[in-house]
């Protein structure tokens, strides 16, 4: 209990700079400060109860989860389901999929009294938690309420068990109050094994992005994109870049363009405040440049074309030969590899990859994705592959091949959450009886 006095104070000190960090990125982007106060737990009580509660911390929990949260619907129908997220970009996402069949707010920073005030609005039976959000705060009031809690998808990185060690106890209490969790990999079940899960609640389950469905008009749409941007020219698309490793690009499609001079570049950077900036490089660059929000599409004498939008980047993929996956060329930690993959496209990437790395490691080992040690490399890779139609499409097939062999995470993970619920009903019957 002291550590978790101490671990609140701790938060209750730092909100005051927590809320500037929150106004700064405001001025940049102003999703991140429009509805500041659901941050806190203030929102219009939505009238709901029993409700079944999805967390996805932003963009790319939220497509993994999207299978799911499908299932889930077509499974409990008759419940209300909320979906919360932290960033813009996951808020964005989740009201253009579900728009008014969910309930949406941002998730309250683990101050106990914003997340008391978030569980007395939304009301929750059961919590499913995406990927890696484990809050002390949030698992134990959940537990002292007997509200069920799945961490799906689940996965750690070395890094990121590290992180946890000023708080290691705590951490421990905390994933001890989820009643399942369902790991993604035999090394994302150890490293949670060793924060402290436990080993009667944990099961390497997969990882639900192989479920990925590839939504219908995706492929129709990428080859009315490549239409109007030339036809039968060669097009690759460096996607999810980060600071740092958009002038890596810029660079490896001068290699390209002295190849292949009709080629196109589509660049995807991954967060909105990036997108202004990446344009106007590529202008510098000397590169002719249009972009998503501006251009609509491509013309034969476009050079780089900017996607400055969210939502549509499996659309771009679509509409490309080759793929780079950023966040892996600069300390990130890469980013999903399965959307190009599901559309069988060859993929590009850097060293770091360890956000993802048995996903990653599997598709090197099929042959499906190409592993790069630094920058100056990308281009000459991305040459490599858009002359060689072969071993393009070997790859591609590679990649498809492993996420039909993969599917199925999001059945296993929904016959956990049956049991956890038929578990829950039976402590509810008893108190009932009682």
């Amino acid at each position: 209990m002291f550590q978790r006095f101490i671990y609140t104070l701790t938060l209750y000190l730092l909100t005051p700079f927590v809320v500037y960090r929150l106004a700064a990125r405001g001025i940049k982007y102003h999703g991140y400060f429009a509805r500041w106060r659901e941050r806190f737990g203030f929102f219009a009580d939505p009238g709901i109860r029993d409700s079944i509660w999805i967390h996805a911390v932003s963009l790319g929990e939220v497509n993994a989860a999207i299978p799911l949260i499908e299932a889930l619907m077509r499974r409990y129908s008759d419940s209300q389901f909320v979906i919360t997220t932290v960033t813009p970009t996951g808020s964005d996402r989740v009201l253009r999929l579900f728009g008014d069949r969910v309930f949406h707010v941002y998730l309250p920073y683990d101050l106990t009294t914003a997340v008391k005030r978030f569980l007395d609005r939304v009301r929750p039976r059961l919590a499913v938690i995406m990927e890696t959000e484990i809050w002390p705060n949030l698992f134990m009031t959940c537990a002292e309420r007997d509200i069920s809690i799945v961490i799906a998808n689940a996965r750690l990185s070395e890094k990121s068990l590290r992180g946890y060690w000023p708080i290691q106890p705590l951490a421990r209490r905390a994933i001890r109050c989820a009643s399942f969790v369902a790991a993604q990999s035999t090394s994302d079940y150890e490293r949670l094994s060793r924060l402290g899960a436990d080993a009667s609640r944990l099961a390497i389950v997969g990882n639900l992005k192989f479920d990925l469905a590839v939504p219908a008009g995706v492929r129709e749409r990428g080859a009315a994109f490549r239409v109007t941007a030339g036809g039968a020219r060669p097009v690759w698309i460096a996607a999810s870049t980060h600071e740092g490793e958009e002038m890596i690009v810029l660079k490896a499609h001068a290699d390209v363009l002295r190849r292949f001079p009709d080629a196109l570049l589509l660049l995807a950077p991954r967060h909105p405040e990036r997108f202004k900036p990446v344009a106007t490089a590529c202008r510098a660059f000397g590169f002719h440049t249009a972009t998503r929000s501006e251009d609509g599409g491509a013309d034969p004498a476009c050079q780089c074309f900017v996607v400055d939008s969210m939502g549509e980047l499996i659309e771009f993929y679509a509409a490309a030969d080759v793929a780079f996956v950023g966040g892996s060329l600069v300390p990130v930690g890469g980013h999903n590899l399965l959307e190009p993959a599901a559309l069988a496209r060859p993929v590009i990437v850097g060293p770091q990859t360890f956000n993802f790395a048995e996903v990653t490691e599997d598709l090197i080992a099929a042959g499906a994705v190409r592993r790069i040690a630094e920058g100056e490399e990308l281009g000459p890779a991305v040459v490599r592959l858009l002359a060689r139609d072969v071993e393009r499409r070997s790859m591609g097939e590679a990649a498809r091949a492993v996420m039909e062999r993969e599917r199925g995470a999001v059945d296993r993970t929904m016959a956990i959450v049956e049991k956890v619920l038929a578990q829950a009903g039976q402590r509810e019957a008893g108190r009932r009886a009682k």
